[in-house]
């Protein structure tokens, strides 16, 4: 049933209809979509630990499979996933880069290479799609990093624009992804969803993009403004500066009909397609295997020195377990589309023991596996009913005294709490009020406690029914999302007495905003020391180390970049006396981002695993054991200096522009150009299996399309006595080091085939004023990492 709108219709249109879903008019045959954010699975709209999902592999270790495949099956995962929670479109992929190792959400990108990233991007977008849900790319466009990314103002010349960031929404567009989300950020002056040089211009008249393009959540600046730029949807409802004022900027002659005409027509395209003719979420078993596959195939091999690596038992009969993030994993990072994950995710602890038996002889942490907020595991002060045995009771008031009895109450086994108005049911206290957890906690150790709390109001903590912190500030409802976000606490120390129970009651008052959010936590006695001593000796009884380092969830943050590129100082420590006591170590790391690794040469082996979602426990197990490859190869380059980096720092100048100063030669590309030698180079790592590459030719790809193209043809041979997959990589060489095609393959024991790759006209083309084919010959070299490329082979696409 279909009909023509009307005005008003069209106008609301524009606009959501709350937090997570669109408007609709049933009259017109057109439902409502409901949306959740991403990208590793569904995240909760309550952010609530209580709404479990599935939780993929990060981006960047999705990156690092370089695996098209298996980035399209995991997209159908989550596709599956947000049917069986009601969701008709993810905001994901996330297509922003890499640009600097600094930036806070780097494990949401893909790569530092843009053709990477948007082949991933849009495999992702073809599975999610292929069982009915929408996929949203984000975030159009320059959203590389965090800070101040509300106000700054990206600035980068039209050749870097084209050929860098709006490549991989591009080739979005062209796997026709059910829409595109507009960054916070400015680009060249304008805000991004008013950016009509971008949206209007390039995706809408050039891409011929039918899509929708909505805000990002409350990025919207102005009514003719965002419509004007080409923005099609306001998020989220209930509207601001769309909706019904659309239809009043219509009528003042400010905004052509049209152009609503259009937007609507887009929002209501979306909803037909994507609101009906579902199909079945993946079952469970196969959902872990392929979790569980898709971990294994991210992780990266950079160093295994005397085939350290599968580690046998008879080789290495006593094995020590070392490292905070061994129990105390970081399967993803801390944004906004954080996902609940099952309470019974296997830790790499427990998978370790499991795979290992009687060889795993013991496990020491060696530094605080949560040295920001830690956990703190309480019972709570009364029953509700539910039946859970670990938490707080929290308690909602309508009034900034607690004063009377509570509007709602909960128990919540989370140290951190967040509610937003028109989602959690407290979030519909727009006015003062007053939120108060509690619980009764049991000391392990005697000592002295660090208790921890945080919120976005006036705080209060109580232990043992005596207030020990009080700080009466209230927030202005424009700096709550900036404490939200922040996750910054106070502390102050307590004595207690091993095995004696104390209440804690944490109270939080505040004004009205759209958000609010109470964190705490406990930390028993430490003596680091001690720790890092047991720690020692532990490596020096054993034959062999598995040392697990990385990042708590709070290191990789929405709106804030890191200050620096090093692991913790303490786990570098840890590293270097744990290696000094036995140099048998793998270590693993749990870090999403590029990072300082100048402590690598003094372990055995090391192996990256990114962040690599729930199934982190059995992946690891399975490939150190080597039931598994290590698949990976590194999405980003690793340089040996921070100086290095072509990009790093991400303030913003007095203005508030960030340039774009390394323009196209982002990453590898700059340090190529500058003659400069990577640590670990773009494209690096290696499995157990071995490969040779040989015999490179290039012949016109006669089924390449109207644009042209070639075929690059190398011989691949698998000369270990396993399977295994090589990633085959081209890239051209003018004007600078660019990636231009990559396959990965996979070969049998001994196993021999001609791998043919196709090379598109367009990846011999630069942006001058309009796409311009390389003049002259163009090098195509060829190997297995930007640093490593033995074959070449030359094309002349002029007159093509």
């Amino acid at each position: 049933m279909t009909r023509e709108l009307t005005l008003d219709e069209m106008a609301m249109l524009t606009a959501g209809a709350s937090m997570w879903a669109t408007a609709a008019v049933p009259e017109a045959g057109i439902p409502p979509l409901h949306m959740a954010d991403g990208p590793m699975g569904v995240a909760g709209a309550r952010i609530d630990e209580r709404d479990v999902s599935l939780l993929t592999p990060s981006p960047v270790a999705l990156g690092a499979s370089w695996d098209t495949a298996l980035a399209q099956r995991v997209g159908r995962l989550v596709g599956g996933e947000a049917i069986r929670h009601g969701v008709d479109l993810m905001l994901a992929p996330n297509l922003n880069l890499a640009r600097s190792p600094l930036a806070g959400r780097a494990f949401e990108y893909y790569s530092e290479d843009p053709l990477l990233c948007g082949a991933l991007g849009a495999s992702w977008i073809r599975g999610c799609q292929s069982v009915g849900t929408g996929a949203i790319a984000k975030h159009l466009v320059c959203n590389d990093s965090e800070t101040a990314r509300d106000q700054m103002n990206a600035v980068v010349d039209e050749r870097t624009l084209r050929e860098v960031y709006l490549l991989p929404f591009e080739m979005a567009a062209g796997a026709d992804c059910a829409g595109m989300l507009t960054a916070y950020n400015k680009v060249n002056g304008d805000w991004c969803a008013e950016a009509a040089p971008v949206i209007r211009r390039v995706a809408k008249d050039e891409w011929n993009f039918p899509g929708v393009f909505m805000s990002d959540w409350f990025g919207t600046h102005s009514t003719a403004g965002s419509l004007a730029g080409g923005l099609d949807l306001e998020m989220p409802g209930p509207a601001r500066h769309l909706g019904a004022r659309s239809a009043a900027a219509v009528e003042r002659g400010e905004v052509p009909l049209e152009r609503l005409r259009d937007a609507a027509e887009r929002v209501a395209t979306a909803a037909r397609r994507f609101g009906a003719g579902k199909g079945a979420p993946m079952p469970d078993g196969e959902a872990a295997a392929l979790l569980t596959e898709a971990a294994a195939a991210g992780f990266t091999l950079v160093r295994n020195e005397d085939a350290m690596l599968p580690l046998d038992t008879r080789r290495w009969p006593r094995i020590a377990v070392i490292g905070p993030n061994a129990s105390a994993p970081c399967f993803q990072g801390g944004t906004f589309a954080k996902i609940a994950v099952k309470p019974d995710a296997a830790l790499p602890l427990e998978a370790l023991r499991a795979r290992f038996g009687e060889a795993l002889v013991c496990y020491e942490p060696g530094v605080d596996p949560q040295p920001k907020l830690p956990r703190m595991t309480v019972t709570p002060a009364r029953a509700l009913g539910d039946g859970r045995v670990k938490g707080m009771t929290v308690d909602y008031f309508d009034n900034a005294a607690l004063e009377g009895a509570p509007l709602l109450s909960e128990t919540r086994d989370t140290n951190s709490l967040t509610w937003f108005h028109g989602v959690h049911p407290a979030g519909a206290l727009q006015r003062a009020a007053a939120t108060r957890a509690s619980g009764v906690y049991t000391a392990a150790e005697s000592g002295e406690h660090l208790f921890y709390v945080g919120g976005t109001g006036a705080l209060r903590l109580l232990v043992g029914g005596e207030e020990v912190f009080r700080r009466d500030e209230q927030l202005a409802p424009g700096d709550v999302m900036g404490r939200l976000k922040s996750g910054d606490a106070d502390c102050v120390g307590i004595a207690l007495e091993r095995g004696g129970e104390v209440d804690v009651v944490v109270e939080l008052r505040y004004t009205a905003a759209r958000c609010q959010g109470l964190w705490y936590g406990v930390r028993g006695p430490g003596g680091a020391e001690a720790m890092m001593a047991r720690a020692e000796q532990a490596a020096r009884e054993a034959d062999a180390v598995i040392l697990v380092v990385g990042e708590t969830s709070d290191a990789s943050v929405e709106s804030k970049d890191r200050p620096d590129t090093r692991l913790p100082a303490e786990q570098v420590a840890l590293i270097e006396r744990v290696c000094a006591a036995n140099p048998d170590t793998v270590v693993v790391t749990n870090v999403g981002h590029a990072f300082d690794t100048r402590w690598a040469d003094r372990a055995r082996a090391v192996l990256h695993c990114w962040y690599p979602g729930q199934e982190f426990g059995p992946a690891l197990a399975q490939v150190l054991a080597g039931d598994r490859e290590p698949g990976g190869r590194m999405p980003v380059t690793i340089a040996r200096e921070d100086a290095d980096y072509p990009a790093l720092s991400l303030q913003p100048d007095a203005n508030g522009d960030l340039r774009y100063g390394d323009g196209v030669r982002i990453g590898y590309r700059g340090l190529a150009a500058n003659g400069v030698k990577p640590r670990q180079a773009f494209g690096s790592g290696f499995g157990y299996a071995a490969f040779a590459m040989r015999d490179a030719r290039v012949v016109r790809d006669e089924g390449g399309g109207a644009d042209g193209g070639w075929l690059v043809t190398v011989t691949l041979r698998n000369t270990s006595g396993r399977a295994g997959a090589e990633v085959v990589q081209v890239y051209r060489a003018q004007p600078e080091l660019t990636l231009v095609a990559f396959a990965k393959v996979a070969l049998e024991a001994g196993e021999e085939r001609e791998v043919r790759i196709p090379v598109a006209l367009r990846r011999l083309q630069v942006w001058r004023d309009g796409w311009s084919t390389l003049p002259g010959a163009v090098d195509l070299l060829i190997g297995r990492a930007s640093d490593e490329l033995p074959l070449a082979v030359q094309v002349v696409p002029r007159g093509v």
